[in-house]
């Protein structure tokens, strides 16, 4: 929401940080992509984990963040289906801001909010689906 506020390159909190940091670029879009990875991966972990899917903790972190990937590959595409639409007033809802590796970064931020979030939330998550099913 503060995003479409004051649209992702104008966030002001990202330009004070920007400014400190030496940089010309507002990065807060990082920020939305690298939840982009986290959001999935629990998502994802959990139905894999309650449908039975994959019994193997090593297959189901690499299949999490695959989907992740798909999921944050499907977003740049339609990013770049809206500034096809849009022409030149795309600019300010891509927040590309003359980078050219902008689609990139944005899908490793969100490789990194995947394995951030099998890393850190996995044990936690396996807690939580333990208690709903000894609930049962």
């Amino acid at each position: 929401m503060v995003g479409a506020h004051y649209t992702y390159a104008e966030v002001p909190l990202f330009d004070a940080l920007a400014e400190l940091m030496g940089s010309e670029r507002n990065n807060y879009d990082k920020l939305g992509h690298f939840v982009q990875g986290i959001t999935p991966a629990i998502i994802t972990r959990e139905i894999v984990i309650r449908q039975d899917v994959i019994t193997s903790s090593r297959w189901m972190n690499f299949f999490v963040i695959c989907v992740c990937l798909a999921v944050s590959a499907f977003y740049e595409l339609i990013e770049w289906w809206i500034a096809l639409a849009s022409g030149k007033s795309a600019d300010a809802f891509l927040g590309t801001q003359g980078y050219i590796w902008d689609t990139q970064s944005d899908m490793m931020f969100a490789l990194i909010g995947a394995i951030t979030a099998l890393l850190t939330l996995s044990y936690l998550h396996d807690r939580q689906l333990s208690s709903i099913n000894r609930k049962r």
